[in-house]
């Protein structure tokens, strides 16, 4: 991790055009989602304005409401260009249209995406902001979690983090920062990413590993108000959304395996040879498995293509699978053991290939 830049000498040339000039010359915007945001929300314009240079200030006001509108108009009177829309519809779908409003207004600026509850300081949007425009790639800046950090922060960040590097082999120390900055003209893609709520995040980094980019990652302060009594973030219902796109497959998965394995012992039993037990067993369940996942990752191509590429990766897999059981059940090891644990492994293999050849439409 590099030591972080200053906030003075990573973002030259301030522009003093107002902020609802749509050619101002910024060289940075920083994007603001905001819900229902208190004091906290001018303040974090004023300093971002006073501390970073070249910096153009862009708040999506996510349908707060009246009551609301001294606070985003306050944060006008402080240089910011605020959009509003009446009606709530979460914090991907405000992600999204403040990210289409940069790339038209202001095409040559990198962006950082920074929440608007005082979590992230002006001087970690310096270094994320800093490290995009020295790498040209996505970064994140990643809470250290070394001060006292609500539970459910810390357990929902560990469990997330646990199951991405499960399902992509990526070692992220924080999957759920809203502190992420993108290099001008290199966001276009998070426009087309699916979500409105606060899975968009977590699908984004999922579409950057399909893309095969590179993220960088710097480390951030973690501030959090006692009790975090501010966060719009719904245990339950938003812990759902996240993680929704890896339970759908994994729950596929999890039937599609319960049924394999019970195909197994029944046709093994019945032919004596592990061969056409396996081969049988994997036909039975993978048409269930395929129906499945067409949903599960939204397939939009043909369905005789994904079919035949689905088809080709589970010959692999039975191949695979075929001979993982026979080293291990010719080791001593009961059949009914051996089958979890070859499939278990063979799961992040069948994930990725799934995700990133069987049902994605190349362009």
């Amino acid at each position: 991790m590099s030591t972080r830049p200053s906030a003075q000498a990573s973002l030259p040339g301030r522009g003093t055009a107002p902020s609802h000039a749509p050619t101002a010359p910024a060289r940075l915007v920083v994007l603001i989602p905001a819900y229902r945001p208190d004091a906290r929300l001018p303040r974090l314009v004023t300093s971002l304005r006073r501390d970073l240079e070249g910096v153009q200030v862009l708040v999506v006001d996510d349908g707060s409401g009246p009551a609301w509108a001294d606070v985003f108009d306050e944060a006008r009177q402080r240089g910011a260009e605020v959009l509003s829309y009446p009606v709530n519809a979460g914090k991907g779908r405000a992600l999204r249209r403040g990210l289409a409003r940069a790339a038209d207004a202001w095409p040559g600026a990198d962006v950082v995406c920074a929440d608007a509850d005082g979590q992230h300081t002006p001087s970690d949007i310096a270094a994320v902001a800093g490290r995009v425009r020295e790498s040209g790639r996505m970064t994140l800046g990643v809470r250290e979690f070394t001060s006292p950090v609500p539970a459910r922060s810390r357990i929902g960040n560990d469990v997330t983090a646990l199951l991405f590097r499960g399902a992509t082999g990526w070692r992220l120390r924080d999957t759920q920062t809203g502190l992420r900055g993108y290099p001008a003209g290199g966001y276009g893609w998070m426009l087309e990413v699916p979500g409105d709520r606060y899975e968009y995040e977590l699908s984004a980094l999922l579409r950057a590993h399909e893309m095969g980019l590179e993220v960088e990652q710097v480390g951030i302060e973690t501030v959090y108000e006692p009790g975090n009594t501010s966060s719009r973030f719904r245990p339950l219902r938003d812990s759902a959304r996240i993680y929704a796109p890896l339970l759908r497959f994994t729950g596929a998965s999890l039937g599609g395996f319960f049924i394999d394995w019970l195909m197994v012992l029944l046709l093994h039993a019945l032919t004596g040879s592990l061969l056409a037990a396996v081969a049988g067993a994997r036909l039975v369940s993978g048409a269930s498995n395929f129906a499945m996942n067409r949903r599960v990752f939204r397939a939009t191509g043909p369905l005789w293509r994904t079919g035949v590429r689905y088809v080709l990766l589970a010959v692999g897999l039975v191949a695979a699978s075929y001979l993982g059981l026979a080293v291990l059940t010719g080791a001593g090891a009961p059949l009914a053991l051996a089958k979890p644990v070859v499939d278990g492994l063979l799961y992040l293999a069948s994930y990725t290939l799934q995700r990133r050849v069987v049902f994605r439409e190349h362009g």
